[in-house]
């Protein structure tokens, strides 16, 4: 161990809850257990310079699911537990918003919009045949009609002219949020260490040896945030999934403002300081997508840049600025894993897709296990 007495002293010395993962369920984890336990010395550590995964490289997408995802996930699942899905997300985004406010994060409510290309006239005609069916079931989480009809005056192309519209959806700026979440954490005395990996944690009778390339400790307590990266870790079955993301550079007179989904919600766009962010497609390559690594594809990029050309923006002049890439984690089963894995570590993983509107309730609900 390469560390100083003042630097293991400082950062490692009696432990009392390591999280693992910096991200915003990590970070809302930490800052519960904080809620909980006001004395106890707690440690937030990631492999990442900045947060790793999807918390600071998602599209700042506050929602809830487009009509046609969620009728998608009752093939699957049971009324229950779709409601519950649903619920979850609509919690967690109110949550986050009383955590923070929405100014912090620059949250704007512009309404999420699924639009459906002329070739996906089956899939509205499906869609709108069950929109009161869906009203009805969702009357309980919302308080209100989750989907409306909407004609749209967006100047898209290639695509029908009417969409289904949930009003309450809204959009904010990752970054924004992360980095209000990371004030609150170190106003609260909380300790992040970024650039170091949790390669193993080895559990004894009252504690957990935690093992990196640089150093090892004990902790009393490990709580994993590590979502898509988190199969290692937990042995749960957790697979990641890789999102690409491209944003344009500014335009002009842009009428698109909003959040908005196709394609059963496997890509999206928004409107964001005067440009398109557009992302998804990972539908097209399931298996070249289950990856950790962040890259871009030329598969998958063709396809946005056409998404963008033909349907989002038709007939312009259009750049593109910069791309990334950010790592979600799904499974069989969209509800996520919140769990106790040991008498000293649990974890909270598998957020599918959903991370910006579940993660810090994940992160809540995985302190309370403690």
């Amino acid at each position: 161990m390469n560390l100083s007495y003042w630097e293991y002293k400082t950062w490692l010395d009696r432990i009392d809850f390591t999280v693992v993962g910096s991200g915003i369920t990590g970070l809302n984890c930490a800052l519960q257990l904080r809620e909980r336990f006001s004395n106890a010395k707690i440690l937030v550590i990631d492999k990442g310079v900045l947060p790793q995964g999807a918390s600071t490289k998602n599209a700042g997408f506050a929602c809830f699911g487009s009509i046609s995802e969620i009728l998608d996930d009752l093939k699957n699942h049971s009324e229950d537990e779709v409601v519950n899905l649903v619920n979850r997300r609509w919690e967690g985004i109110q949550f986050l918003r009383k955590t923070l406010g929405d100014t912090a994060m620059d949250f704007q409510q512009f309404g999420g919009y699924e639009i459906f290309s002329k070739k996906d006239e089956e899939l509205f005609e499906s869609s709108m045949a069950q929109i009161g069916y869906m009203n009805e079931l969702l009357l309980s989480v919302f308080g209100q009609k989750a989907f409306e009809l909407y004609s749209n005056n967006f100047g898209f192309g290639n695509c029908l002219n009417q969409s289904v519209v949930n009003p309450l959806e809204g959009q904010l700026n990752p970054g924004k949020m992360m980095i209000a979440l990371l004030k609150k954490a170190r106003a609260a005395n909380i300790s992040i260490l970024n650039g170091v990996e949790v390669q193993h944690l080895e559990e004894g009778s009252n504690s957990v040896v935690v093992t990196t390339p640089e150093f090892e400790f004990s902790s009393n307590y490990v709580c994993i945030a590590t979502n898509g990266f988190a199969a290692q870790l937990t042995g749960e079955k957790i697979k990641p999934a890789r999102s690409q993301v491209l944003l344009t550079k500014p335009l002009k007179n842009l009428k698109v403002q909003g959040t908005f989904h196709l394609d059963k919600g496997y890509s999206y766009f928004r409107n964001l300081d005067n440009r398109i962010l557009l992302g998804g497609g990972r539908n097209l390559d399931f298996s070249g997508e289950e990856t950790t690594k962040f890259g871009n594809t030329e598969v998958i990029q063709l396809h946005l840049k056409k998404v963008l050309t033909e349907l989002i923006l038709p007939n312009q002049q259009i750049e593109i600025d910069c791309r990334w890439s950010g790592i979600m984690g799904v499974g069989n089963s969209k509800r996520p894993i919140v769990k106790q894995l040991s008498d000293h570590v649990f974890c909270g993983v598998r957020l599918g897709g959903m991370g910006v509107a579940i993660g810090s309730l994940v992160g809540k609900e995985m302190a309370n296990l403690v």
